[in-house]
């Protein structure tokens, strides 16, 4: 008697998860769209006047300067550690005097472009949103658009352009960081040679590897000003829903980085793998 109230239950459930995971694709199909033409828009608006210059030096030097302490450590430490587990193993087989060239293409290609944009976006994406979405719950965008100041222009823009500067300039300076840091672990842990070591290193600085660590840092610049300003602008719900936006903002930022990082490495390679 008890088996088909079971039977009915269970199916109940499986409904249920099947309605629960149809909802969260839709939501976020959606969201993916709106995403979309809100980035579509901020670039169109970079090309557009009045050109808000003054926003645009004040954000630069709060992401650039106020971000170096942060890369200054990570990559520091990133590049002590990387050098040290790498070290010991090249050991093995004696090889100690690759060290350099290892690091250089390991930092260069990955490490550095990817550390980089994970700080800024743990750092500058959660202040970006949560900025916007202050501004957004006070008013202050609904104020702007009835003075006529079209607010993607005012506020996501000089972000988008100051992250385009920063970001490949900070991973320059991460990469620097870091292979100084191997080089303290090469010659004081490891025992390699200060001159074998930057041999090493200025070997592997050829235009394919720079060219990717380039070429990344521009990506992941796009990627953190389109999800930081959007989860701004489309905050809801006062301050709690801010704090919500600044969460989804940052993990979603550092999830996109990790999922692009690959497919840029797949792609690139492909395209210039005669210059590697």
């Amino acid at each position: 008697m008890s088996v088909a109230p079971n039977i009915l239950m269970e199916k109940r459930r499986e409904i249920s998860i099947i309605r629960m995971f149809n909802n969260w694709l839709k939501r976020f199909a959606f969201q993916t769209q709106e995403m979309f033409f809100f980035s579509v828009r901020m670039v169109v608006a970079m090309f557009g006047r009045p050109f808000y210059f003054p926003e645009v030096r004040e954000q630069t030097f709060l992401i650039g300067v106020g971000s170096l302490y942060l890369i200054i450590l990570t990559g520091i430490f990133a590049g002590e550690g990387f050098a040290l587990a790498f070290s010991v193993e090249l050991a093995d087989f004696g090889a100690k005097n690759y060290l350099g060239r290892i690091m250089s293409i390991a930092i260069i290609r990955e490490l550095g472009p990817i550390l980089t944009a994970l700080m800024i976006a743990a750092r500058v994406a959660s202040g970006i949103t949560a900025e916007i979405g202050a501004m957004k719950a006070s008013r202050q965008i609904d104020a702007m658009r009835a003075f006529g100041i079209d607010p993607i222009r005012k506020i996501a823009v000089p972000r988008l352009i100051a992250l385009m500067l920063m970001v490949p300039a900070l991973t320059i300076l991460c990469d620097a960081i870091a292979l100084l840091g191997g080089y303290f672990v090469a010659v004081f842990i490891a025992h390699v040679s200060s001159t074998m070591y930057w041999s090493a290193v200025r070997d592997r600085l050829i235009f394919g590897n720079i060219f990717i660590g380039l070429f990344k840092p521009v990506v992941y610049s796009f990627l953190i000003a389109f999800i930081a300003c959007y989860k701004g602008f489309s905050s809801t719900g006062g301050t709690k829903g801010v704090g919500r936006a600044t969460t989804e903002s940052v993990v979603l930022a550092s999830i996109t980085i990790l999922v692009v990082n690959f497919f840029i490495t797949r792609v690139v390679f492909t395209l210039i793998k005669g210059w590697l």
